[in-house]
């Protein structure tokens, strides 16, 4: 199944900006001396968890813990995933601070309310500087079982390699740049992958044949794809996530400000596949450089007191 009804999100107690990650999230904005940016963050975030119960998505929401000081723990999705399988994979994350998310209580919520049949942990990585930032790194496509990913300092290729040999997924692999020519630190942030939509910056990958090879693979794989501008890509439209509703209805969710730099057919066609949910996250995106997408954990994993067969071995 390419989606879930199943959400975790961090509700931040100390959200700001992250110098760690700043160096080469060019997304990021400091914020003004005079802002409230942890109230400013709130408010946003418990508007998006109402948006999506209103629209019958499960949103576990996980209280972030003052100490130690993690401002991008709002952002789950980057240092674990989760498969139907039983499958839980820890990823190496660059940013020293964001190791830290790893000890503030998800992982035991989920040990204790789903069943870990297996766990991949790839944090030894970090101690040779190989990155892998989880579904921030990598956008997969879990019905076709392809893996999307465009290097960057934060997106390894020896990292990669591992990850798709032991959850059984094709790699297509990219450079893309944002238009000043800098490696873009995220795939998620290009691009997105639902059941039947896609949504990507092509004009990020400037190897031609690179470029024909992702969007072959795309449409080959059933998707129609939306290409992105430059703009729509500054204005986090590649930093979308489809879900679905309790009754199995598709949802894709974004930011306003993604929403409002699609032109009228990109909105139309969207219509055609999926109910789009535009959220107010303006705070949040300007000055931790995520969006929708990066503050959605996907929840793959089968509940605690459901049987389930046994994983394959990982390791």
């Amino acid at each position: 199944m390419q989606t879930t009804n199943t959400v975790l999100m961090i509700r931040p107690t100390r959200f700001s900006f992250n110098q760690d990650t700043a160096a080469n999230n060019r997304f990021q904005r400091p914020a003004a001396a005079s802002e409230d940016v942890q109230r400013q963050a709130l408010q946003e975030f418990d508007g998006y968890v109402a948006a999506l119960r209103d629209h019958a998505v499960e949103v576990i929401v996980h209280d972030d813990r003052d100490a130690p000081h993690t401002p991008d723990s709002i952002f789950p999705n980057n240092w674990w995933s989760s498969h139907p399988d039983g499958t839980l994979v820890l990823y190496p994350m660059q940013g020293h601070n964001r190791r830290l998310e790893r000890d503030k209580g998800v992982l035991d919520l989920l040990h204790n309310e789903y069943r870990v049949e297996h766990l991949l942990d790839l944090t030894a990585l970090e101690l040779q500087d190989v990155f892998l930032e989880g579904t921030g790194s990598m956008v997969l496509d879990r019905q076709a079982r392809i893996c999307y990913a465009g290097y960057s300092t934060r997106t390894h290729a020896h990292a990669l390699d591992q990850v798709v040999s032991h959850l059984g997924y094709e790699l297509c692999a990219f450079n893309a740049v944002d238009r000043q020519g800098v490696a873009i630190y995220h795939t998620n942030v290009m691009m997105s992958v639902g059941t039947e939509l896609a949504v990507a910056c092509l004009a990020c990958v400037t190897e031609p044949a690179q470029a024909r090879a992702l969007r072959s693979r795309l449409e080959d794989s059933g998707k129609q794809v939306i290409a992105l501008g430059w703009e729509q890509l500054e204005s986090y439209a590649g930093n979308m996530l489809q879900v679905h509703t309790a009754a199995g209805e598709p949802l894709l969710v974004m930011s306003r400000t993604a929403w409002r730099s699609l032109n009228a057919a990109q909105r139309r066609l969207i219509e055609a596949y999926t109910t789009p949910l535009p959220v107010n996250i303006d705070t949040i995106e300007r000055v931790g450089g995520g969006s929708a997408r990066c503050m959605l954990a996907e929840v793959f994993l089968p509940k605690a007191q459901q049987a389930y067969p046994a994983a394959k071995e990982c390791m």
